[in-house]
């Protein structure tokens, strides 16, 4: 592997292991090895490493979200697609963590991190179109879809935060992949209003697949303040 590549494969390593403004490119250089004059040969400073690692992000996700349009979508693509996302969320996890300390910290990674929402709301907003055509949910105004394609974004770049402060009181606890998964489950939710008879079942049947399990949810039932989290 190129000097260059293994740069980001570890600074992508220690961001998601430590947080991004707790590793410093001194620190990236001793994990590989290298001197700090050979890190700098190939990039200038940490934000430029970041902004490298965003466009391998970036080009997974186009990749996860590359819709067909010869054939007609499957509940599999559905799952595929929220699965793959919720993937990339996991291995890019650092940058949605500390997402608006380092959008703040780099006009190039806010342009492009701006750009790359408005793509993926469009995507988001075709895969609706694409399940209407398929018979899995009614068929939407666009006012609506781009309502619910906003509503989907959100809960997917937001769930981590939510995990985060969700286990604050556990100072043990850890993110897993299972838990981040989960917020697949808040994703159908929205979709439930608009399933048709056909594939209600069916959806409904994935969606338990990814029922939340926390922490403070039994407590909640218990106490009477509310259903448990994701007791839709």
């Amino acid at each position: 592997m190129k000097t260059r590549d293994r740069i980001l494969l570890s600074s992508l390593d220690l961001f998601n292991e430590r947080g991004e403004r707790n590793v410093t490119t001194n620190h990236i250089a001793a994990h590989l090895a290298i001197s700090p004059g050979n890190l700098y040969y190939h990039f200038r400073n940490k934000s430029d490493i970041i902004y490298e690692i965003f466009l391998e992000y970036e080009k997974l996700v186009d990749f996860y979200l590359d819709i067909p349009e010869n054939r007609p979508i499957t509940l599999d693509d559905l799952t595929f697609y929220l699965e793959s996302v919720f993937d990339g969320l996991w291995s890019y996890r650092f940058f949605h963590r500390d997402l608006e300390y380092l959008l703040d910290s780099d006009q190039r990674l806010r342009q492009d991190y701006r750009e790359f929402t408005n793509r993926c709301l469009a995507a988001i907003s075709r895969i609706f179109e694409k399940l209407a055509e398929a018979g899995i949910i009614e068929p939407q105004p666009e006012e609506l879809r781009s309502a619910m394609s906003l509503n989907v974004w959100l809960v997917i770049t937001n769930w981590m935060a939510f995990l985060k402060t969700a286990h604050a009181s556990e100072a043990s606890a850890s993110l897993t992949l299972t838990e981040l998964k989960q917020g697949i489950y808040q994703v159908l939710t929205l979709e439930i209003p608009y399933l048709t008879a056909d594939y209600r079942e069916q959806v409904m049947t994935l969606r338990e697949k990814y029922r939340p399990r926390l922490p403070d949810a039994a407590d909640a039932s218990v106490s009477g303040q509310g259903e448990p989290i994701g007791n839709h």
